[in-house]
């Protein structure tokens, strides 16, 4: 939410208006007073990297009442303030919705008590709305995703990490129950990117015989090696007829109820019989039918808090931007609008259009039309829903095709998070679509060496937190040995191909489709898959890889600052990895609320980093003593990072001192986090 404050402050600051902040939410707006102070640039310093929102939030009874409403218009007509940025969930704007509906009326009834003159009720006589969603569950209609949500699966996600290592040393299997109110969405995601062997969210709950079949799915999977288990628990699970789950009718429920490994519950489920589905319930099932030992983890509001993550900061901080351009564009005929993600961009939609959407999908579930439910939620969610059943339930042989393919994948170009998991993902569905996968090691050197071999269902188990290329992966390109690629193509029979990289693959693809004219073995389907921490292959808005290592800068950039907090008027200079794209550069720029970025695409010269020194100067003087100055490593031929660091150092000497990092391959060197 910190992100977001902060956009809306600088972006209308830079568009010349006053931004006030409102403390405590609307009960700050009700009680007036100082409550409501006006914000300066500085106020929003150094607090990207802070959780919560530091301006306030409550729950407010008053606003719910026409009363403290008209106190509330009252108290934004003293400060001249007739337009409206509100940062929350459905409730929250759907009451400042209602707010702007009656603010003629409220104007009218503080017009005749007296309290404002007929002038100033004239000029401020419309009230502009516009809405941005902060909530964890991600439950609002309308947006891919709300600000908080990415953060909250991290948090998931580091738990996950942490109690895997406990759970393989002794053998156990751990049920997770995971927040989202009525919505699966943290339950799904995390399972996924987990990879847990079951999941309950409560769009799709389970049905009948769903003990037996998920006792199975751990048996299955323990007989293949595997040491532990993990089962996710949304709190808003349900069954088929709508009946929530909740962790405190677990003991109403216990007696008829089994349970399993671990396994992440939404904090809702309920069975197919109208049943609570909950953390204890399901480890009494595993004890009971498998023996196992198990563990029950209920991660509660730590799911809230922490540092939010780079993909957070920088949607809060293009959402406030908009945000602001919405208010300034507004007229009295424009309705309320909330600003959301679609795809890669911040639209405006209805305000009211996605609270309708967001009812229509509780409506649903309450009415058990479950398969309408997961549709309404968006297409991301469907495909997520999809993506886990073909990953985690192997499909039975009379389910698959006559025909059998050999599909050839391997990695290409450097290491990146994520590279395993998509080798997982493309393994398992190509083996439910009934044919084989052949993993080549060591890319194309491999390739050409024959270093391929048949790789199974079980082979890529617990593929997909691992860091790397667990298959190998070298930056070899095919065009001097394509004769002896298009051998091996020959030999194994290969009907396909899937290259996961970065642009070196892109390259190598090319390569390949170029000897088509010489080699018939080429003459295949041939897909590659971006994997790459610079993000920049053509053709795709983000890589596998380069939102880990966006992690990574961000996270080193928030730890150097720190380090500054006790040392004023410093500068710090880092260079980042990314080649001659400047993704990873402008990206952290805007996580990391950098001073200047310096990439390839933006040409500048010496007359520009002396305007940038000149700003630091002057900002030294504020109460901001520390500057952050970030550089794509390969930007520009003649001002190096040494040559920046230099020139900073020398000119701001008497001012501010410099310190240097270099953040090199530590940038690839993470475990996965979600995007991959």
């Amino acid at each position: 939410m910190n992100g977001a404050v902060r956009a809306v402050v600088r972006m209308g600051i830079y568009a010349g208006t006053k931004v006030y902040f409102i403390h405590e939410g609307y009960q700050g707006m009700v009680d007036g007073g100082d409550n409501i102070v006006e914000a300066k640039w500085e106020n929003v310093s150094s607090i990207l990297q802070v959780g919560g929102t530091v301006i306030g939030s409550a729950r407010c009874k008053q606003f719910r009442t026409h009363e403290g409403r008209l106190q509330a218009a009252h108290n934004l007509i003293k400060h001249g303030i007739s337009n409206l940025c509100v940062i929350g969930g459905d409730g929250s704007l759907t009451g400042a919705n209602l707010f702007r509906e009656e603010w003629k009326g409220l104007l009218e009834e503080l017009t005749e008590a007296g309290k404002i003159d007929k002038k100033t009720a004239h000029k401020y006589s419309h009230l502009n709305i516009v809405g941005m969603v902060g909530s964890i569950d991600n439950d609002f209609c309308g947006t891919d995703m709300t600000i908080g949500t990415d953060s909250a699966l991290h948090r998931i996600i580091e738990v996950v990490d942490a109690i895997m290592t406990t759970a393989q040393s002794h053998q156990r299997t751990f049920v997770l129950e995971v927040m989202g109110r009525h919505c699966g969405y943290l339950a799904l995601v995390s399972a996924l990117a987990c990879g847990a062997d079951w999941v309950f969210i409560p769009e799709s709950p389970p049905g009948e015989g769903w003990e037996d079949q998920m006792c199975q799915k751990l048996s299955e999977n323990r007989s293949r090696g595997t040491r532990l288990n993990i089962i996710i628990v949304s709190e808003g699970a349900i069954d088929r007829h709508g009946q929530a789950i909740s962790s405190n009718t677990v003991k109403d429920n216990r007696a008829g109820k089994k349970r399993l490994n671990i396994i992440i519950i939404s904090e809702g489920a309920l069975d197919c019989c109208n049943k609570p589905i909950t953390s204890d319930m399901i480890k009494d099932l595993v004890v009971r039918r498998m023996g196992y030992d198990t563990r029950v983890t209920i991660l509660g509001h730590v799911q809230r808090g922490g540092t939010p993550s780079a993909f957070d900061r920088i949607l809060a901080s293009r959402m406030g931007v908009e945000a602001v351009l919405a208010l300034l564009e507004a007229s009295p005929e424009t309705p309320a609008c909330v600003v959301s993600l679609s795809g890669n961009q911040a639209i405006r939609v209805p305000l009211m259009e996605c609270v309708q959407m967001t009812m229509e999908v509780q409506k649903a579930m309450d009415e058990g039309r479950f398969d309408e439910a997961v549709k309404l939620r968006g297409r991301s969610f469907e495909n997520n829903l999809n993506t886990y059943k073909c990953l985690a339930h192997r499909k039975s042989p009379a389910h698959q095709p006559d025909i059998q393919f050999n599909v050839a994948i391997l990695n290409v170009g450097a290491p990146a998070a994520g590279m395993n998991a998509a080798v997982r993902s493309a393994v398992r569905t190509c083996i439910s679509e009934g044919h084989r996968m052949l993993a080549v090691t060591d890319g194309f050197e491999g390739f050409m060496k024959g270093q391929i071999k048949e790789i199974k269902w079980g082979d890529v188990g617990g593929w997909t937190g691992q860091g790397g290329s667990l298959l190998g992966t070298k930056r070899t390109l095919p065009v001097n040995n394509l004769k002896a690629v298009a051998e091996q193509l020959r030999l194994h029979n290969i009907s396909a191909l899937l290259l996961i990289g970065g642009f070196e693959a892109y390259l190598g693809i090319l390569e390949l489709l170029a000897g088509r004219a010489k080699y018939d073995e080429f003459c295949i389907p041939m897909v590659m898959v971006p994997a790459t921490v610079s993000n920049n292959v053509p053709g795709s808005d983000f890589s596998i890889g380069a939102d880990t290592a966006l992690n990574a800068i961000t996270d080193t950039c928030d730890r150097i600052k720190q380090s500054a907090s006790g040392t004023k008027r410093r500068v710090f200079i880092i260079e980042t990895m990314g080649g001659y794209c400047g993704y990873l550069a402008s990206m952290s720029g805007l996580s990391a609320g950098a001073d200047v970025s310096y990439i390839f695409e933006e040409k500048f010269d010496i007359h520009e980093l002396q305007c940038n020194v000149e700003h630091l100067t002057e900002k030294m003087k504020t109460s901001v003593q520390r500057g952050l100055v970030l550089r794509n490593e390969c930007c520009s031929e003649n001002y190096t990072t040494d040559f920046i660091y230099q020139l900073y150092n020398e000119e701001g000497k008497g001012v501010f001192d410099c310190r240097k990092n270099v953040l090199g391959h530590m940038q690839q060197a993470r475990w996965n986090l979600l995007k991959g």
